[in-house]
């Protein structure tokens, strides 16, 4: 199999216009290392746990200077910690560590958006219909700003959400939903900064060890504090991929209409079970396609020569459906994982790699227990799924069910 698919050819727009199914597409086509160029750059594509090693290696791969711009003024913000590598990047990131890894946390975070769903349900049975992704980013929203100690009024949750939600919605793609998330970016920093600068004044007083105290009080590799807005920056890179949940809850309301063996079996409180679901549901649906960075000096992976400054891709769709990993990638079928341990490296929705040293989310582990949580309530929620379009589009980045789940409360 060539390795080389017209590698003169920029590949960009195909990647804006076939979203997940760009490179897994190239994948099987040509297999990997796979050579193209993206963005006018040389480029080589990667897909494995070998290949998830190497790029999460800095001797091979830096992901800040890679971090195109529409992307740090839409999901990341500029100045946060994934465009740092290094020494000033583990600094950075011990302080995301001990916020996103402590089980305590975890645990308290989990509570507070558990504590959120069960005061919102009610509210969702006296209307005549909800629609799922909305009212849990508001859920989400509020718990995690509770959990964070950022002061939020009733009427400020549903403005936050759908801010948080828009700036995911939006990195990866043209045209209006680009311009709301910049919109939104742009509009919570300047909020998020001012909630910081209201803590170091003493004006605020969030409790000592949550996130807003963590962060406005941190000090960087240099020994300084952040910046107000970059402090700023670091609040939302805790809210938004806490609100960014969304997506995967909307995918197990989708899972659970058209599968009702999957939720009745989750009725009965088996916690073996509730896990393998969620893995597979990170596995199944898609949500980030690929991530990348540069190569610092130049370097090879299979015989495949990477010039320094050159992109490197991991194909992270393309992994978590591969035959060779998954026997059938494409079955929903959560038992896989109650026969075979959950391998760091094979599956990787959110990245791979080691959190504490490198750049893979270290909110991995909030994002399960707050999946098992809200999973389990939905599919013990009383509710019927009216006739709507619950396509899935892998044309769009990020995917999400056209109609968002529109669902009847029908019992509280």
């Amino acid at each position: 199999m060539s390795s080389n698919p017209s590698p003169l050819a920029d590949r960009t727009a195909a990647l804006l216009l076939k979203g997940y199914t760009w490179l897994p597409g190239l994948v099987r086509r040509y297999g990997t290392p796979l050579r193209t160029r993206l963005a006018g750059r040389p480029t080589v594509a990667l897909r494995g746990p070998e290949a998830v090693r190497f790029v999460y290696d800095e001797r091979h791969v830096v992901r800040g200077p890679a971090l195109p711009e529409p992307v740090l003024s839409t999901l990341f913000g500029k100045g946060a910690v994934h465009t740092l590598d290094g020494e000033a990047h583990r600094v950075r990131k011990a302080m995301f560590l001990s916020l996103l890894t402590d089980p305590r946390q975890v645990a308290d975070l989990t509570e507070q958006v558990a504590d959120a769903w069960e005061r919102a349900v009610p509210g969702w049975a006296e209307r005549d219909e909800i629609v799922l992704f909305d009212e849990v980013a508001a859920v989400l929203a509020e718990g995690v700003c509770r959990w964070a100690g950022v002061p939020l009024r009733d009427d400020e949750v549903g403005p936050l959400a759908r801010d948080l939600v828009a700036m995911v919605d939006g990195f990866a793609t043209g045209g209006p939903r680009h311009w709301r998330a910049r919109r939104a970016r742009a509009r919570r920093e300047f909020w998020a900064a001012g909630v910081v600068e209201e803590v170091r004044d003493d004006a605020l007083a969030p409790p000592e060890g949550s996130a807003l105290e963590v962060i406005a009080r941190h000090r960087d590799a240099d020994g300084l504090p952040l910046e107000p807005r970059v402090a700023g920056v670091e609040l939302l890179n805790v809210l938004r991929p806490t609100v960014a949940v969304t997506w995967f809850v909307s995918f197990a309301g989708h899972l659970l209409h058209h599968r009702p063996d999957v939720r009745d079996r989750l009725w009965t409180d088996d916690a073996a079970y509730l896990a393998a679901f969620v893995h597979e549901l990170r596995r199944f649906y898609p949500f980030a396609p690929l991530i990348g960075g540069r190569a610092p000096a130049e370097v090879s992976y299979g015989g495949e020569r990477i010039p320094e400054g050159g992109l490197v891709l991991l194909d992270l769709f393309g992994q978590n459906h591969d035959e060779e990993l998954w026997g059938d990638p494409y079955v929903f079928r959560p038992e896989r994982f109650l026969k075979r341990p959950v391998e760091r490296d094979e599956l990787v929705p959110q990245g791979g790699g080691d959190p504490a040293r490198g750049h893979r989310c270290p909110g991995e582990a909030i994002t399960i227990a707050l999946l098992e949580a809200l999973t389990l309530r939905l599919a013990r929620l009383e509710h019927r799924v009216p006739d709507q379009d619950l396509r899935i589009s892998l044309h769009r980045m990020p995917a999400r069910p056209r109609s968002g789940i529109r669902i009847s409360v029908t019992g509280t």
